[in-house]
């Protein structure tokens, strides 16, 4: 535990939370409450690919109408006809499409593991991109804490639980699902969200970045 770095360790948690908030319906909110110059920050102090996405993120926002980016939103997320980017792990992992009455099994175990609860009047399926980062976060913030505390036990089995997790769910998906939203979208933001998202996730599965 000699290795840790707790201004890394929290980049990685703010990271996370961040770009949860993105796949979020857009508002005024996101420059009101400076989301991108925060996400710009966390993604400095990790890696210069990463700094790079979030610093163009933050510039295709500034420079896009907000209703431009809530028609792109609709069309990518949600329809009218078919989501050009499905943001549902079930959509990408050859599981059966789940319902409000069906949900993804696997996930919601590995979320009870974490001890991560949805909220019951989140009306989103629970393997929905924005809610797999925020478990994410999650884990991230209790193996940090672990870390910081020198607790080897729960630091190992949280580190077990994140591999797990990206390795059979968000991990598994998050490449082709970023393909189709970068394929998709009419606006500069929402491609270089799924470019930020994909290389983040990628990282912390322990693939390498080459700036």
């Amino acid at each position: 535990m000699s290795d840790f770095d707790p201004d890394r360790a929290s980049a990685r948690e703010d990271l996370c939370r961040f770009l949860a908030a993105c796949y979020y319906e857009p508002g005024p909110e996101f420059a009101e409450e400076k989301l991108f110059d925060s996400m710009l920050a966390a993604a400095s102090r990790l890696h210069p690919e990463l700094a790079d996405h979030a610093r163009k993120l933050a510039q295709a926002f500034a420079a896009q109408d907000l209703q431009a980016l809530l028609v792109d939103y609709t069309r990518l997320f949600m329809g009218p006809m078919e989501a050009l980017a499905k943001p549902y792990g079930s959509s990408w992992l050859n599981a059966p499409a789940p319902t409000g009455d069906n949900p993804p099994p696997a996930v919601l175990e590995l979320y009870s593991e974490g001890g991560f609860e949805i909220d019951p009047e989140f009306m989103e399926l629970p393997d929905h991109v924005a809610v797999e980062l925020e478990f994410l976060y999650l884990l991230v913030f209790t193996e940090n804490r672990a870390a910081s505390v020198g607790d080897a036990d729960a630091l190992t089995a949280t580190q077990s639980l994140r591999q797990r997790f990206l390795a059979e769910h968000l991990g598994a998906w998050i490449g082709p699902f970023a393909a189709a939203l970068a394929d998709g979208a009419g606006t500069a933001f929402y491609r270089e969200l799924a470019l930020l998202t994909e290389r983040f996730v990628r990282m912390e599965s322990g693939a390498p970045l080459i700036h």
